[in-house]
């Protein structure tokens, strides 16, 4: 089974992982490139689900691989709806610096750790093959769609309320701010694992941004006749 966990926390996953023990004898789980095993708790509440959801998966008995992924390319599209309109991304923390995966590329990992042997017990740290600042990544969805973009950095306060708004009520808006802050000083890594365990290098944030390209231009208006 590939597990991808829908909640921010790990409260019913013993249940789940013991009805999987009845089920399956395999687990390939996508957990997060920033769980550290150094640490008895993490340091935000998405890294420490993905780390309690680890333990309980190693705990359980099942074959299992652990997926440590990097940022995902598809997050985003959270500045869909700003570039549709204008010419301005408004986002916290323009020198962040993350090294962004495209989804086929998880997917393409996953695949060969759950029909293949030799992943068992293993945990691969998936990136993509760049490490992008926030403005970096703008200018590489400028590109792909043809005209220019620029980032206005809006402070954290006013990040967080937008956050806010579509966070679930659960989530620590704070935590994310934090671990998105801490990208600044703590770029994420790139590896070679996706070419190591596929053959293929891992997709670049402009091909990336060129097959979904359609997402960032604005919707043209329709006129009647």
């Amino acid at each position: 089974m590939f597990l991808v966990w829908p909640f921010l926390s790990a409260e019913r996953a013993p249940a789940i992982i013991d009805a999987l023990v009845r089920r399956v004898r395999r687990v390939v789980y996508l957990s997060s490139l920033g769980v550290s095993d150094e640490r008895d708790r993490q340091t935000d509440l998405i890294n420490q689900f993905h780390a309690d959801l680890e333990r309980l998966i190693k705990r359980s008995g099942l074959d299992w691989t652990m997926l440590r992924s990097s940022g995902f390319a598809t997050n985003l599209y959270q500045w869909a709806p700003q570039i549709r309109d204008g010419d301005v991304v408004r986002a916290p923390y323009a020198r962040a610096t993350r090294s962004l995966i495209d989804g086929r590329d998880i997917a393409g990992v996953a695949v060969r750790a759950l029909v293949e042997g030799g992943h068992e017990a293993a945990t691969y740290a998936l990136t993509g093959p760049d490490s992008l600042t926030t403005v970096e990544q703008v200018q590489t969805i400028a590109q792909a769609i043809g005209r220019p973009l620029r980032v206005e950095e809006r402070p954290p306060g006013e990040a967080r309320e937008q956050l806010l708004g579509w966070l679930p009520a659960d989530a620590d808006a704070d935590g994310v701010l934090d671990v998105w802050a801490s990208f600044v000083t703590h770029p994420e890594p790139v590896t070679a694992t996706v070419e190591e365990i596929t053959g293929t290098p891992a997709r670049s944030l402009h091909e990336w941004a060129l097959a979904h390209a359609d997402a960032f231009r604005a919707t043209p208006i329709r006129r009647t006749p």
